[in-house]
């Protein structure tokens, strides 16, 4: 055989195994990604590594979307907080509602849970809303909860933020090994704040983060060099970074704004949660339709001009490993 005929057929085969090989360490996620069984309201997303279990879990706001009886919004209230598991981040399968122990008052509402783990302990960061109103008039705290299973949560305070108007925590540790929570301030126009600790039980509230758009669901990680934010303003994802943890600065462009061609991806995303995981992020947010609202993923891009991009109609390949 020839030496260039010899040399064609190995950079062809060499071609073939390369995506072969990828594909083999990956998986393409479902899409949808995932629904919840009880009441088809799947949303407000948090995921984190069960380090006993090996696997991923996701909990979530399990919305009474498909509550026949529900009248107002009090579908979306009288909610508990759903699990799933997945050993990969590409399959998702139903586990159970999460045991909380904080619900004081009849009717209670669990929202929008944030997890980080610390020193070997899950805490949750949790909305806590005292009863299932018909509307928005009513207070809402934020509490902190610790497990040691992520099934299980023991209740240990109502974190002092600035009023008792507040919801969608989220709690990311820094550089400085300090932990900043992010969450928004209903009562200062939907503006999102942000509150300081050195331990994850005692905190300090710092005031305004970020309000040039109203928005919610406020989600901190770091990547590619910048700490970045991202908030839900209802009409897509809007875009921060900032070399500080303080100063922050818009992209012009907005995530899943534009609702996707993929099964039941065809509205815009809402509150949302990222993993960073082996230099890879991955974007997971809920689409909602007519009341019923599901889990999307899609994987993020990194721009030369410092900016956050992805693609919602290409399919996902994603492996999530456990994080060191």
């Amino acid at each position: 055989m020839r030496p260039i005929l010899k040399l064609s057929l190995f950079v062809f085969a060499f071609a073939i195994l390369i995506p072969a090989t990828l594909h083999a360490q990956s998986d393409i996620a479902d899409k949808p990604l995932f629904h919840d069984p009880i009441y088809d309201g799947a949303a407000d997303p948090a995921f984190i590594y069960n380090r006993k279990e090996h696997k991923w879990f996701m909990l979530y706001t399990n919305r009474r979307a498909t509550d026949a009886n529900a009248h107002g919004v009090t579908w979306v209230h009288g909610t508990r907080i759903g699990i799933a598991e997945s050993v990969d981040g590409a399959h998702w399968k139903y586990v159970d509602t999460a045991n909380i122990n904080y619900r004081p008052d009849s009717g209670f509402t669990h929202w929008a849970p944030a997890l980080i783990e610390n020193k070997g302990l899950y805490h949750m960061f949790l909305t806590y809303v005292p009863g299932t109103f018909t509307d928005w008039n009513h207070p809402r705290n934020i509490v902190h909860l610790t497990s040691t299973d992520l099934r299980n949560w023991k209740f240990e305070a109502i974190v002092p933020l600035v009023n008792n108007k507040v919801i969608d925590p989220y709690v990311v540790k820094m550089q400085d090994g300090t932990f900043r929570m992010f969450y928004n301030n209903e009562k200062d126009g939907k503006s999102i704040y942000y509150a300081d600790s050195k331990d994850l039980y005692h905190w300090t509230d710092k005031g305004l983060a970020v309000h040039d758009m109203s928005g919610e669901g406020p989600i901190a990680f770091t990547w590619k060099g910048h700490n970045w934010l991202i908030v839900d303003n209802w009409k897509g994802l809007g875009v921060y970074n900032s070399p500080d943890w303080t100063t922050w600065k818009r992209q012009d462009e907005r995530l899943v704004e534009i609702p996707g061609t993929g099964k039941e991806d065809n509205g815009k995303g809402d509150h949302a949660d990222v993993v960073v995981n082996n230099d890879h992020a991955y974007l997971f947010y809920f689409v909602e339709i007519n009341k019923r609202s599901w889990i999307q993923v899609t994987e993020l891009k990194y721009r030369p001009d410092g900016t956050l991009t992805c693609d919602r109609n290409e399919p996902t390949h994603i492996k999530l490993s456990a994080p060191k």
